[in-house]
């Protein structure tokens, strides 16, 4: 049963697979370290103090951006999984009318 058209499922396919692309490469270089990305990540500020503690804050929050990156690529997936579904139930009705 057909809930939004072919034009918006398809739009939906576009946009999704262009999430999972971003999304998965920015996991990736979350995952590695990149520093272009160093300043996102979340209360990480060097005080003066121990430095093996700064470098474990840095390190868990490079993951967990990762972490964060590839569940949103997941919920990505499975909005081009509704979209290809729409797309391909229109397609259908289409051809039985």
């Amino acid at each position: 049963m057909p809930i939004c058209g072919p034009k918006l499922s398809i739009c939906g396919i576009i946009l999704s697979v262009w999430g999972i692309i971003q999304l998965g490469l920015m996991g990736i270089f979350y995952y590695f370290g990149a520093m272009a990305l160093a300043e996102d990540l979340p209360d990480v500020e060097y005080d003066g103090g121990d430095i093996k503690a700064f470098y474990s804050k840095v390190d868990a929050g490079y993951t967990q951006n990762a972490y964060n990156c590839w569940i949103a690529a997941l919920l990505y997936l499975a909005t081009l999984v509704f979209s290809a579904q729409q797309f391909w139930s229109n397609n259908r009705s289409s051809l039985s009318v």
